[in-house]
């Protein structure tokens, strides 16, 4: 669904780009659950986030809407303040975080991870056959009893995913930060999509080294 990008106020009709509060009447507006995340934080339409500006504008916005603020306000008001904080903190939340933000950028994109994700990234297929071998490794060592030696093997091989995690969630960084405009728009979502695909099946795997190490500290 496309974001929505405007919105006609409820006292006065004035239609006006997406805002908590009318440009012309001053009265605060239910914006729709669709509305822009970047227009909801009234930040600059771009994946390279200015985080300390963006910090700063959720927490101006967080105090402006807080619904005490509007306990004697109208009915529209007092709706309107409680819908707009869970948006705002929702539009916070995605922005904030570098991969939530990618994802919902390649949406604006018009593309979407879609279900190919379940399958493993080119790029990750023989860290996935190596972590699997490992982690086959580990089971079979715990079965014999070394207990261990299983633990210092599943330490080394989380430390390795992270690392991984921590290089792509770096090159993600530097595609968020190309979207300048420039005509080079079809190879960053790809390059985007293609990042965004390999982070998710990166945490795949560090969640079936966390699970047997629970099954191993358990024991």
């Amino acid at each position: 669904m496309s974001p929505v990008d405007t919105v006609r106020c409820w006292r006065c009709a004035y239609e006006h780009q997406v805002g908590f509060f009318c440009p012309s009447c001053h009265a605060m507006q239910l914006l729709p659950a669709q509305a822009d995340y970047f227009s909801v934080l009234d930040i600059p339409r771009n994946p390279a986030v200015d985080e300390a500006a963006l910090m700063q504008r959720y927490y101006e916005l967080s105090r402006r809407l807080h619904p005490d603020l509007y306990q004697t306000g109208t009915a529209e008001e007092k709706e309107a303040s409680l819908k707009n904080a869970a948006l705002l903190n929702r539009a916070y939340r995605v922005l904030r975080d570098v991969v939530q933000r990618g994802q919902y950028w390649l949406e604006l994109q018009g593309e979407q991870l879609g279900k190919e994700n379940n399958r493993v990234p080119p790029a990750l297929a023989a860290l996935v056959f190596t972590v699997q071998e490992k982690l086959a490794e580990v089971r079979e060592a715990r079965a014999d009893g070394k207990a261990e030696e299983s633990k210092a093997e599943l330490s080394e091989i989380r430390a390795d995913l992270e690392n991984q995690m921590k290089q792509l969630r770096t090159a993600l960084i530097d595609n968020l930060g190309q979207w300048n405009g420039d005509g080079h728009v079809a190879e960053l979502r790809q390059k985007l999509k293609r990042l965004l695909s390999e982070i998710a099946y990166l945490r795949t795997l560090l969640r079936d080294v966390e699970k047997e190490s629970d099954t191993l500290w358990n024991a």
